[in-house]
């Protein structure tokens, strides 16, 4: 997956949540107060959060590879230069290698070498443009590597078995979350159906009855407050599931709208 600059990020959360305005707008001026306007809004919501989401994954998932590469780059430079190689020689026979997203990142390293940068602004760079955590721990490591010189593959071999085992607690972490965001999605679809039961079984049946002197609320009414309870709940978990799963709030908007979507559809369906 390709890697997602920060400033279309921007360009897409400005350019959605502008449409989602107008739709809101547009609605209100023609369905103001109705349920045609709560759908409006709600999609309007969808709208506004479905493309930066789009793209928040795919860089998640460029990120994630290059972060997930970052062992066997160690290990080929380790390998390199155990065989005599410099820093430098080792990185550049690197970047002939498959490291995914890595790779082009070490060749544009290269080619800015080739012409004229130093080799720890270079790194630097690389680093800038990466920007994962481990990226931005392991540079300096390198750098103050080739400034040391000497048995340099002494600081890569550990660095490359730490890095290995920070992916791999965090792939623990991970899979242990996984059960708690699937009861929040377990937890949805209990409200789902139990308001769903609710509505069928109780509210249609007393439509009309007074009840201390005054009329119970319409079934249109309750549909209404059901729409909007589903939403909330929606959006909200699955915030909640992104901040457990990912440890960041952006990462559950993927969750929101995977729940607002599956309970929009039940309601049109039998409520």
């Amino acid at each position: 997956m390709p890697k997602i600059e920060g400033r279309i990020k921007k360009i897409a959360w400005i350019a959605s949540v502008s449409v989602a305005i107008a739709l809101i707008i547009f609605a209100y001026i023609l369905f103001g107060g109705s349920r045609t306007f709560d759908e409006f809004v709600f999609f309007a919501v969808m709208i506004a959060v479905s493309p930066p989401t789009i793209l928040n994954y795919i860089d998640y998932k460029w990120r994630r590879a290059i972060d997930e590469h970052l062992p066997d780059l160690f290990r080929s430079i380790v390998q390199a230069q155990e065989t005599g190689m410099t820093l430098p020689q080792a990185l550049e026979e690197a970047s002939k290698r498959n490291y995914g997203p890595l790779t082009a990142e070490l060749r544009k390293m290269n080619t800015q070498i080739s012409w004229g940068m130093t080799f720890e602004e270079a790194l630097l760079a690389l680093g800038n443009r990466v920007n994962t955590i481990l990226v931005r721990r392991t540079m300096p490591l390198i750098i103050e590597a080739s400034r040391s010189g000497g048995h340099v593959e002494k600081v890569f071999d550990p660095t490359g078995k730490f890095i290995q085992t920070t992916l791999l607690l965090d792939k623990e972490r991970r899979n242990q979350t996984r059960p708690y965001i699937a009861i929040i999605y377990v937890a949805f679809f209990v409200f789902l159906f139990t308001i769903i039961l609710l509505f069928k079984s109780f509210f249609l049946s007393i439509e009309g009855l007074p009840t201390l002197g005054a009329t119970v609320t319409s079934p249109e009414e309750m549909q209404r407050m059901f729409f909007h309870l589903t939403a909330i709940q929606a959006f909200f978990g699955g915030l909640v599931a992104g901040k457990m799963g990912e440890g960041t709030i952006n990462a559950g908007l993927k969750h929101s709208i995977v729940m607002m979507f599956f309970g929009y559809i039940a309601l049109k369906l039998f409520l």
